[in-house]
């Protein structure tokens, strides 16, 4: 009997939401949607890629804005805060009633709802206070931070908030504030700030002024990029939130059409000259003898003058004018074919022609992971890269070959600094349709840094402002950041890379060093070949040793030592 009534009452549970969805789906249709028109989902969940690696960084642990975890038991601490702000907002609207503010947002209710990605099950009225609420608390706190129209903070601070925030964030619970707010489940659209501010002015002209300056002194505070020389000006119409607000300041857009005329201005370089063999395999001796012959030509000696000799004869010439297919053909000289190729051949016309018919053809598909690697900042300063730091946005990223300069903008990290980064990566993973520019930029940091030596260097340099324990804390930021959604191509940072790339491997001296772990101590068969000609000039020393008695030459050469 009592399974019978469990039955029934949850039959009825099923049945009441199903048809309460009915007529909310009902009613949605049948009511007017002019007001979202136009407006793209700006507030997204954290994808769960990423929310897996670090879910602290996405949650907020302090204070809920918004109704993404408005009901969540832990941050109700903060709710008489919040009403507190809303009460003092009341007193600066000039006889306009927080009720009439609420009609208001129940008739933008639409428009509120479109910036979500996530349905709100909240009926108009429970959404309007929500919103009410939560800006009044958010625009006394981005008060702290307004700026003159020059510049310069002007320090506003209601004495109710005093024990929560001070102007130095020195309080744990300022920068708690600041990191929750700038998370990408915990956002409210910015036009929702400037209804609240408009009965507070004398003008729409001076209430979007105030907002501005606001805005200008908050981003200020949290952008990593604080020695930009021209802080772009601020307008609070053209964003959705605090957080798109802030990446449209690190990653603006950029112009892509740069690679069309690199590739214009290439085609010459891959044609042959006169001088140059018909014939792409017949220059591979030459190449080596020519190596050969830099790294002997500082000696002056008597044995530099027989290399000379010996070099210049005529069977010399005759080996560099073999055909280098006819060369390796013959027995134990194929062995030799590919760790040749292999150092003469890495900055050649045929793989630069295979390079740029591949980047051409493959311009909107996902790079190679070859194409995202590059060496650390040991690697690259060993073989002479400088690194300067550059005082703008992303787009000053770049690698000047002829004064092998490597340009980065310079970065302040503190606590508040990976929560940051991260919500702008998942922001960028959500809302971007084209490059995503800022993770790629956080993948060439993960790329050049690799321990707290790299960090130390990019720190004396000027381009890291360390506001953290340690340098190891630092590379641990970096090196956590490597789990991305998906890559795409973003023009100038696969140049600077390619850029970088191309003149590391460049090096004689990285070249030998890959040369004799892939081919040297990773390879059998070269180690084969040297061991039987090793064996073959033993057999022949034996054989020389039997028929001219090599222990009286031996003697001869003891007595004369001795």
């Amino acid at each position: 009997m009592a399974s019978t009534q469990a039955n029934t009452s949850s039959h009825q549970n099923t049945l009441f939401d199903e048809l309460r969805w009915v007529i909310h789906i009902r009613h949605t249709l049948e009511e007017e949607v002019d007001d979202d028109t136009g407006i793209p989902v700006s507030i997204f969940n954290v994808p769960k890629q990423l929310q897996l690696t670090k879910p602290e960084a996405y949650m907020p642990q302090f204070i809920a804005i918004g109704p993404y975890h408005h009901w969540r038991p832990e941050l109700f601490e903060m709710e008489r805060y919040k009403l507190a702000s809303a009460k003092r907002t009341q007193k600066l609207l000039h006889g306009v009633k927080l009720q009439q503010l609420v009609e208001q947002f129940v008739k933008l209710e639409q428009r509120i709802r479109a910036y979500y990605h996530r349905y709100l099950d909240f009926n108009s009225e429970t959404l309007a206070w929500m919103m009410i609420v939560d800006a009044s608390f958010l625009l006394e706190f981005l008060q702290i931070h307004t700026v003159d129209d020059e510049g310069k903070p002007l320090r506003r601070l209601s004495s109710r908030m005093s024990h929560l925030v001070d102007f130095a964030g020195r309080k744990s619970a300022h920068n708690l504030i600041l990191r929750d707010s700038m998370m990408l489940e915990n956002q409210i659209p910015l036009f929702l700030l400037k209804r609240i501010i408009d009965p507070q002015c004398t003008s729409s002209e001076e209430a979007d002024k105030m907002l501005t300056n606001m805005l200008t002194g908050y981003m200020k505070e949290l952008c990593p990029f604080k020695m930009m020389d021209n802080f772009p000006k601020i307008d609070p119409t053209g964003h959705s939130h605090l957080l798109d607000l802030l990446y449209s300041i690190l990653a603006p857009k950029y112009e892509d059409s740069i690679d069309e005329n690199e590739e214009i201005t290439e085609e010459p370089d891959d044609k042959a000259t006169p001088s140059e063999p018909k014939c792409g395999n017949c220059g591979y001796v030459k190449q080596l003898l020519t190596a050969i012959w830099s790294s002997l030509s500082s000696l002056n000696s008597q044995a530099f003058q027989f290399i000379k000799q010996l070099i210049l004869s005529r069977p010399a010439k005759f080996l560099v004018k073999v055909p280098w297919k006819l060369l390796t053909s013959l027995p134990g000289f194929s062995v030799l074919k590919q760790p040749i190729e292999y150092l003469f051949t890495s900055q050649g016309n045929g793989s630069s022609k295979k390079e740029d018919q591949s980047s051409s053809t493959n311009i909107n598909k996902p790079p190679l992971v070859e194409e995202i690697m590059i060496p650390s900042v040991e690697e690259l300063i060993d073989i002479g890269v400088k690194f300067s730091p550059t005082n703008g946005d992303l787009t000053t990223i770049s690698f000047d070959v002829k004064t092998v300069t490597f340009y980065l903008p310079t970065i302040c990290l503190d606590i508040n600094t990976e929560v940051i980064l991260r919500n702008l990566v998942a922001y960028e993973a959500s809302a971007a349709s084209g490059p995503l520019v800022f993770t790629r930029y956080t993948e060439l940091m993960n790329g050049i840094i690799d321990s707290e030596e790299d960090v130390m260097v990019l720190r004396q340099r000027g381009i890291i402002l360390n506001r953290m324990k340690s340098d190891r804390e630092v590379a641990n930021l970096w090196n956590s950041m490597s789990k991305s959604i998906r890559l795409t191509r973003v023009p100038f940072l696969d140049k600077t890379i390619e850029d970088v790339n191309k003149y590391y491997n460049s090096r004689w001296r990285v070249k030998t060093k890959k040369f004799m772990k892939k081919y040297v101590f990773g390879s059998w068969q070269f180690l084969t070949f040297l061991a039987a000609i090793l064996l073959l000039m033993l057999t022949t020393l034996q054989a020389f040793c039997s028929v001219y008695s090599c222990s009286r030459w031996f003697g001869v050469v003891e007595v004369q030592q001795q």
